[in-house]
């Protein structure tokens, strides 16, 4: 009978886990997006103010982006390293890591609590070249000099916040598995039929728009494909047209369309 008892217990909890967690999320982001209405105006302001990406989504979409971006930032604890803290960092931070997952259903990369701002380029364990930034279990680490030039425009094909958003994304979804997004694990199997043999031909020697850093490791093209898809769409669709059809499904975002909407709009 206490057999029966606890199988009982446990079918229970197994059963109404699923409905009670939405439940709470639900209510959780109900209150807080009462609280985020009153902070939406400065949101608005520091990020239309550096992303151009959200310069060009509509009005209802960019409020969508700003809340996800407010809930981003909530969940995480920013640690600031032989750096100034200042309001607009983990707004836009935050801003980056929604740019990515904008049309993703998971977007809060909930395994990594904590994320770590420092001043510059650094050194992290045996490595003897420094770092721009970097994910493991620990966290996400960020150098702010060079997320502000990624995000500014200032370096052609590249945005290491997008960069290491990549990494996170990736490892949530197949290392950690604690936020996986379905659609994205099953489109990233079709990206991989497209991108392998591109990381390949790179491991002989192939150039691309890419870039030599791409071909490393497989982690690594990812993660600049990432960057190339959002700063330089036009080019990638043109010189590897198949790679930007698959990212546009896994992400299911196409930049090139929202530069042209934006065209037709002015």
């Amino acid at each position: 009978m206490e057999i029966l008892i606890i199988f009982l217990v446990v079918f229970g909890i197994i059963v109404l886990q699923s409905p009670v967690i939405k439940w709470y999320n639900y209510l959780y982001e109900k209150r807080q997006y009462k609280l985020f209405l009153a902070q939406e105006t400065f949101y608005h302001a520091i990020v239309a103010q550096h992303l151009k990406y959200y310069n060009r989504l509509s009005v209802d979409d960019q409020h969508k982006f700003l809340f996800r971006a407010y809930l981003f930032k909530k969940a995480k604890k920013f640690h600031y390293i032989e750096v100034e803290e200042r309001a607009e960092m983990p707004i836009l931070i935050s801003a980056v890591a929604v740019q990515l997952t904008f049309k993703l259903e998971k977007y809060l990369f909930n395994f990594f609590r904590d994320i770590y701002v420092l001043k510059d380029d650094y050194h992290y364990g045996f490595y003897s070249r420094p770092f721009e930034g970097h994910v493991d279990h620990s966290g996400i680490y960020l150098s702010w000099d060079k997320f502000i030039k990624g995000v500014k425009g200032l370096t052609p094909n590249w945005n290491m916040g997008l960069h290491e958003m990549g990494h996170a994304l990736a490892y949530v979804n197949f290392i950690s598995q604690t936020e996986e997004d379905k659609h994205f694990k099953k489109e990233f199997k079709n990206f991989s039929k497209v991108a392998r043999p591109i990381f390949e031909s790179m491991q002989n020697g192939l150039k691309n728009l890419l870039g030599d850093y791409a071909g490393t490791n497989y982690h690594e093209f990812w993660a600049v494909s990432v960057e190339v898809f959002f700063e330089n769409p036009i080019r990638m669709r043109h010189e590897m047209p198949e790679l930007y059809a698959a990212m546009s499904s896994l992400l299911r975002q196409d930049p090139i369309d929202m530069l042209n909407i934006n065209k037709l709009a002015a």
